[in-house]
């Protein structure tokens, strides 16, 4: 029993000076990053990464930095795993960029629902976005899912007035697929526009700076246009990790 206990008691003891080493660790590349690189945004965080001596670095909340033990180097770009064929910065990007899906206030979204509606998708567009024009139009041929479509009009005031009447509609899911797919412009329309305020709200805090921008239920997300075939190809995907 007393030698259980002096195991339990070293491995206890080796812990603690991990954490205390980690964190010292840390300290010293905050301080010198701090001194020397004044321009740095506020760090984040830090982390080991698989490379002996090297750390991630990250700030503004998803940008990724390398740095040595004692920040005597600052590495910006990609970080590859060569026996895996990874590339592990944009892996953790895409992990920091991940948006929770179950989250979204679809109450400030346009519901579209073609088939059974099983698979799920959002999107956030600008009505006056030609590419998302070009991306609804193929979009028709994706069905089985169910699509919450947010308004994100930040292409400048026509953008808005735009997505304020078909906010307003009376179906709101016509008005916007006669816009975007048969040119036909939706007509005037008022009522609380406060959704679309939120919207724009949203897409800043999620760092959307583009449209149309494709949110996966998993929470990945897809900044511009693909093709049908490559949404049913992630939406298969998305499928197969259901449990």
């Amino acid at each position: 029993m007393e030698r259980l206990k002096y195991k339990l008691l070293s491995v206890v003891l080796l812990i603690a000076c991990s954490a205390t080493s980690a964190m010292a660790q840390e300290a010293v590349i905050r301080k010198n990053l701090g001194d020397r690189i004044t321009q740095l945004p506020k760090i984040d965080e830090i982390s080991k990464t698989p490379v002996p001596g090297i750390f991630e670095i990250r700030v503004n909340g998803t940008d990724i930095y390398y740095t040595d033990a004692q920040a005597n180097y600052l590495i910006q770009g990609n970080l590859i795993d060569t026996k895996q064929r990874r590339n592990l910065t944009q892996e953790r990007v895409d992990k920091l960029n991940a948006i929770h899906f179950d989250a979204l206030p679809t109450k400030d979204a346009v519901t579209i629902v073609r088939g059974n509606g099983q698979r799920r998708l959002a999107l956030f567009e600008d009505p006056n976005c030609g590419y998302c024009k070009k991306f609804e139009k193929d979009l028709l041929k994706v069905s089985n899912v169910t699509i919450h479509l947010f308004l994100y009009p930040i292409l400048g005031a026509s953008s808005i007035d735009n997505a304020k009447n078909i906010w307003c509609a009376k179906d709101k899911v016509k008005t916007w697929q006669n816009w975007m797919v048969r040119d036909i412009a939706p007509p005037d329309a008022t009522c609380d526009r406060e959704a679309l305020v939120r919207n724009v709200e949203l897409g800043r805090k999620y760092k959307i700076s583009g449209t149309p921008t494709i949110v996966f239920a998993d929470g990945s997300r897809v900044p511009g246009a693909i093709g049908s075939d490559q949404i049913e190809l992630r939406l298969a995907q998305q499928t197969t990790k259901s449990p």
